[in-house]
C-alpha cells in the first residue's frame, strides 16, 4: 500500500515505546550539531539520552559561472548556521547557558581566507568578488593540477587510494596559485570543517580527517613521515608557498607551529564574538569537527540492530568493534566509510587514513559520484517527467512512490515474475559525472543499453529502476575491491533520504548481499552525529557539572547570549525548521496539553527524500513494528523498526557522562556513540538461490563489462585520434 504524504500521526508518534522506555534527560544538559552540506547548513539539539529536541534547516546557494567552477560563500554559511542553531534553542525551549558543546560538520571544500586580514579572498572565475571564496567539493577546474600532482608519484598519493582526485583541495590549491591574480602570496587555506572550527574559536586548529583526508597529510610515523607535510612533494609540484615557515598556510607542523585532533577532541571554548552570534555562551565547547560523511559514520554504525554476523564477531567494548560495519553515507553523492585496525590499501578507494576518527585506527573511504543526484537527473531528461509530476501530485503520492507503483502495476499486467525480471533487458552504467570508486575516473560517462522510441511513464519507470540497480550494483563492486584489499564487511548502515526508498534498499541488500541497516534517524544521523562530536570534547565539562550542579564553574562563568534571530524573515520567506515546536513532547510523551500545542512546520511536496522503507522479514514472537524518527524538510516519521527494544538490550542513558574517562578520545567517541545512537531496522538479503538475487548477479557481470568496456572504447578512438593528429601536424 502507498502510504500518503503525512502517513504517521502525532498519536502514533506518542506511543512509540522506545520514547516510553527512555527516562526524562538530564535537565540542564544539551548539545548541538551542525552539519553544512552542499545545499543547506543545517542544526540540531540533542539531550543526553541522543534524542533529537531541536532541528534547523536552511539552504545556501553555489554559483556556477562556468562550466566545472562551483563556489559558495563562507560568510553566508556561518550566518545561516548562526540562524539554524538559534532556531533549535527558540523552538526546544532550552537555555543557552545549559548547551555544554558543539560539534561541526561539512563538505570537504576549499577555503580561502586572507592571512593579513582573516576575511574571506576571492577563489574565482570572478576574482573580483571577494564574498565567494569556497571552492566547492564537486568542482571539478582543476584536470590538469591533478594529473601533474599524480605524475609524481609520490609516496602520500599511497594514501589517498593510489591518485589524488579532482575532488581534493591541493589540486584545487595549485590552480588558485597559477590562476589568481597575485598568486597565493596572502591566502591561507582550510578544509570547510576546520574553517568553521577557526570561525567559532579564534584557533588555528585542524583536524586529522580534512587534512589527512583531503589534503595529503602524512601522520607522523606513518612511512617515516616527521612532519605530516612534505616538503619534497609540495616542492616538486611548484607549491613553495604551502612549505613557506613550516607549511603554515596549512595549519603548520604539529606540536610545533600547528595542533592537529581526531574526531571530538576538545578544541576550545567559544569565543565572545562567535557566541553571541550563535546565542550561544562562551562556556560552550567545541569539538574537533570531521568531513560531513564522517559525520554520518559516527551517527549510524554503534546502531543496535539484530544483526548475526556483528553479534558472532569479538567485542572488546573499543572502538574497534565498529571494524566490519561500512557506513554508506547517502545524498548527491554517497560515500562508503570503513575502519580497520591495519592500513589496508585498495586501488581507486581513498585511504587507508590514520587517526580520522581514534588515534591508531584506520578509516577508507570510497564513494559514487552521483546518486540522488543520477535518480533526479534520470527523471528530469525523460519526455514523461512532466505527466509523472501530475499523476503523482494527484494521487496524492510523492513521484518515486509513484514510480514503485507503476512498476508493480506493469509486473502484472505484463505478467512477469518480478520487478527484477521486469528489467531485465535494461542495463544502465550510470557514471554521469565521473567514478570517484572503485576505478576513479574522473572522465567515466553514463550508458544506457535497452532503450526503444517508447517516451511513455512506462519506460520512465523502467529507467529509474535501471539507475537504482546501477547503485546497488556499483555498491557492491566498491565492496569486492575493499574486500580484496583486506577489508571485511558484515553489513552496511545507511543514512540519508534514500533510506525510505524501499526499492532501493532491497536491491542493495541483494545486490551485495548484506544487510541494510536504516538509522533511527534518517535525514539527520549527519547532523546528529556532529552534536555526538560535541558531547565528546564537552565530556569532562559534564562530569564536573553534575559533581555538584550549585558551585559548577560553568554557571559561574557563563556569558548568556541572545537566542532572537537576527534578521529574522516573514512567515512567508522563512526557511522551513525541520523541527516541531516542541520535540521533547514527542519524544518524552507528555501531557495531551503538551501534544494539542504542537503544530508541524506546512507541508511541502514530498520526493524521493521520502520514500518509506520496504519491511524486513517479520519474527515469529514480533508483536508489533516500532517507529523510525525521520527529520527531514517534510517532517514525517517513517514507521517500522524490525527489532524490539527489550530484544535488543537497550538500556536508556540516564546520564551523559561515562563510567571512565579515557586518555583516547576515539574510546570516548565510542561509548557516547553506544549510549546515543538507539536502534536500527534491518532490512536482510534473499537467500542465494533467490530467483532475484540470481538474475542480478547474472547482471552484475553485465555491469561489469559495461564498467571496463568504457575505458578500452576511449583508448581505442584516443589512440586513433593520436595519430591523426600527428598525420595533420607533419603535414
Amino acid at each position: 500500500m502507498v502510504q500518503s504524504k503525512s502517513n504517521t500521526s502525532l498519536a502514533n508518534r506518542r506511543q512509540s515505546s522506545f520514547f516510553h522506555q527512555l527516562p526524562q534527560a538530564e535537565p540542564d544538559i544539551y548539545y548541538i550539531g551542525v552539519d553544512v552540506g552542499t545545499g543547506s547548513a543545517r542544526a540540531c539539539l540533542i539531550d543526553t539520552n541522543g534524542v533529537i529536541l531541536g532541528l534547523a534547516e536552511k539552504p545556501i546557494t553555489r554559483h556556477e559561472l562556468k562550466a566545472n567552477y562551483i563556489t559558495q560563500n563562507s560568510t553566508e554559511i556561518w550566518n545561516n548556521i548562526c540562524y539554524c542553531v538559534k532556531q533549535c534553542l527558540r523552538d526546544s525551549g532550552v537555555d543557552a547557558a545549559d548547551v555544554f558543546g558543539i560539534g561541526f560538520d561539512a563538505t570537504c571544500s576549499l577555503v580561502a581566507i586572507s592571512e593579513s586580514t582573516d576575511k574571506p579572498v576571492s577563489v574565482g572565475p570572478d576574482f573580483h568578488n571577494e564574498e565567494e571564496n569556497i571552492i566547492l567539493w564537486m568542482d571539478h577546474r582543476a584536470d590538469k593540477e591533478t594529473n601533474e600532482i599524480n605524475a609524481t608519484n609520490d609516496k602520500c598519493l599511497k594514501y589517498v587510494g593510489g591518485q589524488m582526485s579532482i575532488e581534493m583541495e591541493l589540486p584545487k590549491m595549485k590552480w588558485l596559485k597559477h590562476h589568481k591574480p597575485g598568486g597565493i602570496k596572502d591566502c591561507k587555506f582550510y578544509d570547510l570543517a576546520d574553517y568553521l572550527v577557526h570561525k567559532a574559536t579564534g584557533t588555528e586548529t585542524r583536524s586529522y580527517c580534512s587534512v589527512v583526508c583531503k589534503q595529503g597529510f602524512v601522520p607522523i610515523g606513518v612511512e617515516g613521515s616527521e612532519t605530516g607535510w612534505s616538503n619534497d612533494f609540495l616542492m616538486s609540484i611548484d607549491m613553495p608557498e604551502l612549505v613557506e615557515d613550516n607549511f603554515r598556510r596549512l595549519g603548520g607542523i604539529p606540536d610545533k607551529n600547528g595542533k592537529y585532533l581526531t574526531a571530538g577532541d576538545m578544541v576550545g571554548k567559544l569565543t565572545a564574538k562567535s557566541a553571541e552570534e550563535l546565542g550561544l555562551t562562551t562556556e560552550c565547547i567545541v569539538g574537533s569537527p570531521v568531513i560531513d560523511a564522517y559525520a554520518g559514520w559516527v551517527g549510524t554504525v554503534a546502531a543496535k540492530c539484530d544483526v548475526p554476523a556483528l553479534a558472532q564477531e569479538k567485542h572488546d567494548g573499543t572502538i574497534g568493534d565498529a571494524c566490519g560495519r561500512l557506513a554508506a553515507v547517502a545524498g548527491t553523492s554517497t560515500c562508503h566509510l570503513a575502519m580497520t585496525r591495519d592500513p589496508c590499501f585498495v586501488k581507486g578507494v581513498w585511504g587507508p587514513y590514520k587517526n580520522v576518527m581514534a588515534e591508531g585506527y584506520w578509516l577508507a573511504e570510497g564513494g559514487q559520484s552521483i546518486t540522488g543526484q543520477l535518480l533526479a537527473h534520470v527523471l528530469s531528461i525523460h519526455p514523461a517527467n512532466q505527466e509523472l509530476l501530475k499523476a503523482a501530485d494527484q494521487s496524492n503520492i510523492s513521484k518515486f512512490d509513484y514510480l514503485n507503483s507503476t512498476l508493480e502495476h506493469m509486473v502484472h499486467d505484463k505478467g512477469e515474475r518480478s520487478v527484477v525480471s521486469l528489467a531485465k533487458h535494461i542495463f544502465f552504467y550510470g557514471d554521469f559525472h565521473g567514478n570517484r570508486s572503485p576505478i576513479a575516473d574522473p572522465n567515466m560517462r553514463a550508458s544506457i543499453i535497452g532503450q526503444s522510441l517508447d517516451n511513455s511513464l512506462q519506460d520512465l519507470a523502467l529507467n529509474y529502476f535501471g539507475a537504482c540497480e546501477f547503485i546497488a550494483q556499483q555498491t557492491r563492486q566498491i565492496i569486492e575491491h575493499m574486500e580484496d584489499g583486506g577489508h571485511k564487511i558484515d553489513c552496511i548502515f545507511m543514512s540519508g533520504g534514500q533510506c525510505r526508498n524501499g526499492l532501493l534498499m532491497r536491491l542493495l541488500a541483494d545486490c551485495t548481499g548484506l544487510p541494510i541497516v536504516i538509522p533511527r534517524y534518517i535525514d539527520a544521523a549527519v547532523v546528529f552525529g556532529s552534536a555526538l562530536l560535541g558531547a565528546v570534547a564537552a565530556d569532562e565539562s559534564v562530569i564536573e557539572h553534575c559533581k555538584d550542579r550549585q558551585t559548577s564553574r560553568r554557571l559561574r562563568n557563563s556569558k548568556k547570549s541572545q537566542t532572537s534571530l537576527d534578521g529574522s524573515h516573514s512567515p512567508y520567506t522563512a526557511p522551513s525548521a525541520t523541527s516541531y515546536t516542541n520535540l521533547a513532547a514527542i519524544s518524552y510523551g507528555h501531557s495531551n496539553a503538551g501534544l494539542a500545542a504542537m503544530t508541524p512546520v506546512g507541508e511541502e511536496n514530498v520526493d524521493y527524500f521520502n520514500q518509506p522503507t520496504a519491511p524486513p522479514p517479520k519474527e515469529e514472537d514480533e508483536e508489533s513494528e516500532e517507529e523510525t524518527l525521520s527529520f527531514g524538510s517534510k517532517q514525517e516519521t517513517q514507521k517500522g523498526l524490525s527489532q524490539q527494544l527489550n530484544k535488543l538490550g537497550l538500556k536508556p542513558l540516564t546520564k551523559s557522562t561515562t563510567s571512565q574517562n579515557p586518555n583516547n578520545a576515539g574510546e570516548l567517541l565510542w561509548k557516547i556513540m553506544q549510549k546515543m545512537t538507539g536502534p536500527g531496522k534491518v532490512i536482510n538479503p534473499g537467500s542465494k538461490e533467490d530467483p532475484d538475487r540470481r538474475l542480478l548477479d547474472g547482471k552484475y557481470k553485465i555491469f561489469l563489462e559495461q564498467c571496463y568496456s568504457q575505458r578500452k572504447y576511449r583508448d581505442m578512438v584516443d589512440e586513433i585520434e593520436k595519430t591523426n593528429l600527428e598525420k595533420v601536424g607533419s603535414v
